[in-house]
């Protein structure tokens, strides 16, 4: 469904009329000039998703740093404390687009809520893990349900214009990662208390509850009582939250049957649209993770510096790339409001940046590559999900999301014995097999024109 516009068709994101909104009639709404009832509810809604991403980092950013130390303190042997820590990211990869498939069918608030309610089932199982089977149990729903912040991601593309979109992205991924940066702080210090670890981990939970009733409580209500005067974008029926891209709700077919028809119409994406974004995508994450690998053992080993200075160059660059989601409004007016365009130049900075930390013997060649490398990066990741939003439009962004999470799995996997191989090559080889890798990305994004996201609604439709 597509609805004109000064420039031209433009896609229908899934909460937009397919007709302009009418202009307001005096004395009817808010008054020119004046926030209506409906930008108030967007607001609102926004400042309460932003909230949930805080918190949700910031209470699994004060267990997972913890996770190696307590599976170690139950007994597990470094092989099983593997294992069990590989278990997370293949239940991950199983499981992202399958349930970003289902928020796509059952509608993004209801999908929500349960992922945030299992989350904290298997956090309160964690903090109550007293054996390694209580800790591979507790590992088990937060696998299968921890995928709240791409469905938080997919619900804010509903809510907003194509335009708007990149930026309330980068400023969720701001209020995110400032979550991430205090999660350890507070976890860290928790964790010198008697029973630290069993604190922390209900602290997670309470937390995750917080959150899910934030979602119950959110002022959806203040969106659905707008109307079309008020506000194009909120003055939409609860029952439009559960449509799918054509119109139809999803309740009138049984929602398994929704979910193959999402998945068949994924695979189209993935023949024709899709691909180049999500092989761009794992190409980074590969080489960024590769950067991160061997961080600390490469400013020892080639730089002589402790520990505790990549702990302060980490901390200072997450704080850069939170910086950066707030600076991505006119970094993209400067791109002409092209995420695709954006995309192509952070990765080619970020290809350069890894190939300069390879080659340096610099301390400050190497600070400098390391602060510059946050920032391009954290761009990079807001300008990848828009994308993977556009090329799946209303009907299969959740999907698409799923599946880029589970692309990135596949990277958490395949990093570390790619890392290890190279490390035994040069100390600088896990950098430099990294700018490979972005470069390979960026010839990717040269050779193949950009796809619009109407054409992988279309064939969401017809399915």
């Amino acid at each position: 469904m597509e609805r004109g516009g000064p420039g031209g068709s433009t896609p229908d994101w899934g909460l937009v009329p397919p007709t302009p909104a009418p202009r307001q009639e005096p004395g009817t709404g808010a008054q020119a000039g004046a926030p209506g009832p409906g930008a108030v509810g967007s607001r609102r809604l926004l400042l309460c998703l932003y909230l949930v991403g805080f918190l949700d980092l910031f209470g699994v950013s004060m267990v997972v740093p913890l996770l190696s130390l307590h599976v170690k303190s139950l007994g597990a042997s470094p092989t099983v404390a593997g294992i069990v820590g590989s278990s997370y990211g293949i239940l991950q990869f199983f499981s992202s687009t399958l349930v970003g498939c289902w928020s796509d069918v059952a509608g993004r608030r209801s999908s929500l809520l349960v992922c945030i309610l299992f989350s904290a089932l298997g956090y309160l199982i964690l903090g109550a893990s007293t054996n390694v089977f209580l800790f591979v149990l507790a590992r088990v729903p937060v696998g299968l349900f921890k995928h709240t912040l791409s469905i938080s991601k997919a619900l804010l593309s509903d809510l907003v214009s194509e335009k708007e979109r990149p930026l309330v992205l980068g400023q969720f991924n701001t209020a995110s990662s400032v979550g991430f940066i205090l999660g350890p702080v507070v976890g860290g210090y928790l964790t010198e208390l008697d029973g630290g670890f069993y604190l922390t981990a209900f602290i997670c939970f309470s937390i995750f509850i917080l959150n899910a009733g934030l979602v119950w409580l959110s002022p959806w209500s203040d969106g659905k009582r707008g109307g079309a005067k008020d506000g194009p974008r909120w003055g939409q029926s609860r029952a439009l939250w559960r449509r799918t891209s054509s119109g139809t709700q999803a309740a009138a077919r049984p929602p398994q049957v929704e979910v193959a028809a999402t998945l068949r119409g994924l695979r189209h994406l993935l023949g024709s649209a899709a691909w180049d974004v999500l092989l761009v995508r794992w190409l980074m994450a590969l080489a960024v993770m590769l950067y991160h690998s061997n961080f600390v053992l490469a400013l020892q080993e080639r730089f002589g510096l402790r520990p505790r200075m990549a702990g302060y160059l980490l901390g200072s660059g997450s704080a850069l790339g939170a910086l950066a989601g707030l600076a991505l409004g006119p970094v993209l007016r400067l791109a002409g409001h092209q995420p695709r365009r954006l995309l192509l130049h952070s990765s080619a900075l970020t290809c350069l940046l890894l190939l300069a930390f390879a080659a340096t013997r610099s301390v400050a060649v190497m600070v400098l590559c390391s602060t510059l490398l946050s920032v391009s990066t954290s761009i990079g990741r807001t300008c990848i999900t828009d994308l993977q939003l556009s090329v799946g439009g209303a009907g299969a962004g959740g999907a698409l999301l799923g599946l880029g999470q589970s692309v990135t799995a596949v990277g958490r996997v395949v990093a570390p014995l790619l890392s290890g191989v190279a490390q035994e090559v040069s100390p600088c080889g896990p950098p430099g097999l990294g700018a490979a890798l972005a470069l390979a990305a960026v010839i990717i994004m040269s050779l193949n024109r950009p796809h619009s996201g109407s054409n992988g609604s279309d064939r969401l439709k017809s399915e």
